[in-house]
C-alpha cells in the first residue's frame, strides 16, 4: 500500500454522474439561476478505482476519477454544493491504517461542503471519531444525535447554511439508531433523537425563520428499511414531514436511476435520491430557477 501522503497529493478526481432534481418553489430574481447539488454517500473507504477484472464494478469508481468529474462541473457551474450521506469510512485496508484521516483529507481536497454521521464512522470509537474530524474541512452535520457531554461537542454542526448566488440552501443531517448497529461503548454518551420531531423542527426553522429557499436533509436512515412495517427510512420521513425538498439519503447502498417523487403533509413534492456505494456513482442535481418558472432536469450518466 502506497503512504497517505501519494494519495492526498494525487486526488483531483472523480467518477460518474447520475441524477435528478426536485421542485421549487419560483424566486423573484430577473435571471435564471441554476444551483448544482453534487453527492455521495456509503463511499466506505474506497480511495482506488475496481480492477478490470471485478465481477461487480470493473474499473469504476476511485477519487481521482470523482475528483476530475467535479472539477469539470464546478468549472462548469461554479454555483455547486458537494454534500455526503454518511458511511465514508470502513470498508478497504486505508480504514483500518489510517482511522480515516485518508478519507477527510481527500474530500477537503475535493471540495466537499458538507457531510453527515454513518453508523461506520463510529467503528472505532467516538474518541477516535473525534480526533478524526481535524482532517475536514467541511462540517460534518447532525440534527438527530445529542452530543454534550462526549467528544464530539462541538465539533458537529446542527444545520448549515449555503448562499449561492442569491439562493439560500439550508442543510440538515438524521443519523440512523446505534442501538444493535454499533456497540454501546463505541458512541457511549450520545443519544438518539425522534427524526421525524427533530426533522419537522429544524426544516421548519431553515425554511420558514432563516428564509432557506431550498432545504435538503443528509439522510443516514436508508431508503425504504422496514418501511412496511412502519420503520424509520427515507420514505416515511419524506411523508411525514413539512418543509423538505430533497433527502440525500445513505446507508441501505441504494442505487436510484431516478428519484422518489412523495408527497409530504402539506401535499407538496419531496425528491429521494440515493446513489448506491463505494464511490462508483456521483449524484448530480442541477435546480433551474427563474421569476417566471423554476424548471428541473434530469440527467443520469453510468460510468
Amino acid at each position: 500500500m502506497i503512504g497517505r501522503r501519494y494519495f492526498i497529493k494525487k486526488t483531483s478526481a472523480s467518477l460518474l454522474s447520475s441524477i435528478l432534481i426536485p421542485h421549487y418553489n419560483p424566486l423573484d430574481q430577473k435571471n435564471n439561476k441554476i444551483i448544482t447539488i453534487l453527492h455521495t454517500n456509503d463511499v466506505h473507504s474506497h480511495i482506488d478505482p475496481f480492477p478490470k477484472n471485478d465481477i461487480a464494478y470493473p474499473d469504476t469508481g476511485g477519487v481521482i476519477a470523482r475528483a476530475n468529474l467535479i472539477n469539470q462541473i464546478k468549472k462548469n457551474n461554479p454555483n455547486t454544493l458537494l454534500l455526503d450521506a454518511g458511511d465514508i469510512f470502513q470498508g478497504t485496508p486505508y480504514f483500518n491504517f489510517f482511522g480515516g484521516e485518508i478519507e477527510l483529507k481527500l474530500m477537503s481536497k475535493m471540495g466537499y461542503n458538507a457531510a453527515t454521521l454513518g453508523n461506520h464512522e463510529f467503528d472505532n470509537g467516538i474518541k477516535q471519531l473525534a480526533s478524526s474530524l481535524k482532517n475536514a474541512s467541511f462540517p460534518i452535520i447532525n440534527s438527530n444525535y445529542t452530543i454534550k457531554n462526549t467528544p464530539l461537542e462541538n465539533k458537529i454542526k446542527r444545520f448549515k447554511i449555503f448562499e449561492l448566488n442569491g439562493i439560500r440552501i439550508g442543510v440538515f443531517g438524521i443519523g440512523i439508531e446505534l442501538k444493535g448497529l454499533v456497540e454501546k461503548k463505541l458512541y457511549d454518551g450520545l443519544k438518539y433523537l425522534n427524526p421525524l420531531e427533530i426533522s419537522n423542527d429544524i426544516s421548519d426553522k431553515l425554511k420558514n425563520e432563516e428564509n432557506c429557499n431550498i432545504v435538503i436533509c443528509l439522510s443516514h436512515l436508508g431508503y425504504d428499511l422496514n418501511y412496511d412495517k412502519g420503520g424509520m427510512c427515507d420514505l416515511l420521513l419524506a411523508k411525514k414531514t413539512k418543509n423538505i425538498d430533497l433527502i440525500i439519503g445513505g446507508h441501505s447502498h441504494t442505487f436510484m436511476e431516478k428519484p422518489e417523487k412523495v408527497k409530504n403533509l402539506t401535499g407538496n413534492e419531496v425528491l429521494i435520491n440515493q446513489v448506491g456505494c463505494f464511490g462508483i456513482n456521483l449524484g448530480k442535481i442541477d435546480f433551474h430557477l427563474s421569476s417566471k418558472k423554476s424548471r428541473i432536469e434530469t440527467k443520469s450518466i453510468k460510468v
